[in-house]
């Protein structure tokens, strides 16, 4: 009864959402833990959208230029095809803004690299001639913790469902008022601004309202990828932060307004946590 009253209590630490910071390959990230694994898809906002079957991380902030340029230092610029993908510099250059005229294909390079200190092994695998290999497991079996670009159901759930479990918000603020523009969130602005400037959202991330568009790991239309969340250019409306709202682009493409955040898989806290949990219920058998 001891071992599974313990158990039971490792289980709950284990949906616990709290922050960690780690550096990685020399690059400082802070993370935030989405627990609640399982939790049901939303069905007011995107219709669907949401459901997670397991704790993961995602990142506290967008990835801004410093550590983008850390990574490029260590590692060399990204390069690959298609050409386009690889041609444009940041043009918002501030070291704690948000990094921005960003590919898919860039950020996956940069998960790579955290991945396995080479930006060509990890999840993706980026072909010769263009093509996107998505495979999660494979890096997880190889590395253990594998950095990514999140699913849109991970940034989703990172940015909506609330963190007692009863639902979903319209909002990443926990409510489905729309935020106040230049106070909790950047849009309906000229330029980004810097990483944390606005209120702490409801899972413990910021900018999820707003800032940067966001890439996702996924197809969403087509051959597109999606984005998420908005950016500061988005009109009085502050629409695009909406739930509801979501974007798909062909990976190659790039914008001034355009960045990501990255997520963390598997969880290194509940694999902790149950493994402890795990070896006191042998020992009291």
């Amino acid at each position: 009864m001891i071992a599974r009253s313990f158990l039971a209590a490792v289980l709950v630490m284990a949906v616990t959402n709290f922050a960690s910071a780690d550096t990685i390959s020399g690059i400082s990230m802070d993370f935030v833990t989405i627990g609640h694994a399982g939790n049901a898809a939303d069905t007011g906002g995107t219709v669907g959208r949401g459901a997670v079957s397991y704790n993961y991380r995602i990142g506290k902030y967008e990835i801004t230029n410093a550590q983008w340029n850390a990574f490029t230092s260590a590692a060399g610029t990204p390069t690959g095809n298609p050409s386009e993908a690889y041609s444009t510099n940041t043009f918002w250059t501030g070291t704690q803004q948000p990094t921005n005229n960003v590919s898919w294909y860039e950020a996956a390079q940069f998960c790579n690299y955290l991945t396995s200190g080479n930006k060509s092994l990890g999840a993706y695998q980026l072909g010769a001639n263009g093509s996107i290999t998505v495979d999660r497991a494979s890096a997880i079996s190889t590395y253990g913790t594998i950095y990514v670009i999140p699913t849109e159901d991970e940034w989703y759930k990172a940015a909506f469902f609330k963190p007692n479990a009863s639902g979903y918000s319209f909002y990443a603020n926990g409510t489905n008022t729309k935020p106040i523009a230049g106070v909790q969130s950047n849009y309906n602005s000229n330029s980004p601004w810097n990483i944390g400037s606005g209120t702490i959202e409801q899972n413990g991330t910021f900018d999820m309202m707003g800032n940067v568009w966001e890439w996702n790991e996924n197809i969403v239309y087509s051959s597109f990828r999606g984005e998420r969340g908005g950016s500061y250019g988005d009109g009085q409306n502050g629409n695009s932060c909406m739930s509801s709202w979501v974007l798909g682009t062909f990976p190659a493409n790039d914008s001034i307004d355009m960045g990501f955040r990255i997520a963390s898989v598997p969880e290194p806290a509940t694999i902790l946590l149950l493994g402890l949990g795990a070896a006191m219920l042998r020992r009291k058998r």
